[in-house]
């Protein structure tokens, strides 16, 4: 059977990127001449026919972008599809969903896979078990790339995230006008940039009301429930905090359980934080206090960065765009 030509196979023949053969058989700008020349002249000679699904010799798109989350069950991811397929459907895009259940080598796998042309961008929200930071190095100079939320912050590539270090401070300064001096910390996305900045904006916060940070006060997330479950009992249990501020909502209802197993009563012996875009949370008893993440906001801005890149349109190579999140006092930190 013949052997398919495909730009794998340029790319292999000659040496250089996917990405390189890409640009030069579209004729992009970012090409030199003489490379365009030699990579034209290869798919003459080894006849090298156009893939719809792929880039063909001029200017054809695959009309899709690929968005990879760690899951689409939490909402605030959920909310974010929903910027992104807006602004993709405004122009004609389709948009193609990955999770990577917060395993990075779901997350290489695939970027990997979609190298091949099968996309035009990718938009992503990076796993939070290992740092990947190597490998998105490499891919940000294959395909166009952006991170939304759960971003590197020494990649050279287009980022956006929330004030994640003021929504942490802010949070634990109304705990402490709240009268609370034994604020917990539920410890989530520690490999993360996100992560780093909620759990330094609760320090300095404890630092600036003359609070010391103590480290048995800090229980660190698991990828296991039960033990999650019992390290916040236990932590209940021997320290007895006034407060809790918990840097994700997986970390926040197990409070709730706990609380009602120890007979602990929200807000009264505890006033409960979290990190959240829980459409359930007015609903919870007590209705939980959120900081809440302009999700849906964070989508469309991530996607309109991305199309703004597509068409070749002035960016900032390492542009970093913040958005505010939103402290939603409810009765789980009720002040008397």
């Amino acid at each position: 059977m013949k052997e398919t030509i495909t730009i794998k196979t340029l790319a292999k023949e000659l040496n250089i990127s996917i990405s390189t053969v890409s640009k030069a058989l579209n004729d992009s700008y970012e090409i030199s001449i003489e490379t365009k020349q030699k990579v034209w002249d290869l798919a003459k000679m080894l006849k090298y026919n156009r893939n719809p699904s792929a880039s063909n010799l001029r200017s054809h798109k695959t009309k899709t972008i690929a968005v990879i989350i760690p899951e689409i069950a939490n909402n605030f991811f959920s909310q974010a599809i929903n910027g992104i397929e807006e602004v993709a459907r405004q122009r004609g895009y389709h948009v193609l969903i990955y999770q990577t259940h917060e395993n990075t080598d779901q997350e290489i796998a695939f970027t990997d896979s979609l190298l091949s042309g099968r996309v035009d961008g990718i938009l992503i929200s990076v796993s939070s078990d290992h740092d990947n930071r190597d490998h998105f190095t490499a891919l940000v100079k294959e395909i166009p790339t952006v991170f939304f939320d759960r971003v590197y912050e020494d990649i050279d590539a287009a980022r956006i995230t929330t004030d994640d270090y003021e929504s942490a401070y802010n949070a634990t300064s109304y705990l402490v006008e709240c009268g609370c001096k034994k604020i917990a910390y539920l410890f989530a996305l520690n490999n993360l940039n996100a992560g780093k900045q909620r759990m330094s904006g609760y320090q300095d916060a404890l630092k600036a009301h003359q609070l010391a940070y103590r480290e048995e006060l800090t229980v660190n997330y698991d990828k296991d429930a039960d033990l999650n479950y019992q390290n916040i009992k236990d932590l209940m249990l021997n320290e007895r905090p006034d407060a809790v501020i918990s840097s994700i909502e997986d970390l926040a209802l197990p409070c709730y359980y706990v609380c009602k197993e120890l007979g602990i009563h929200i807000p009264d012996d505890l006033k409960i934080i979290s990190f959240s875009n829980l459409n359930t949370a007015p609903l919870l008893n007590p209705s939980l206090t959120t900081i809440t993440q302009p999700a849906l906001e964070m989508g469309r801005q991530a996607a309109a960065i991305l199309f703004k890149i597509l068409d070749k349109k002035h960016f900032e190579p390492n542009e970093w765009l913040t958005l505010k999140s939103t402290l939603i006092k409810r009765d789980s930190t009720a002040c008397h």
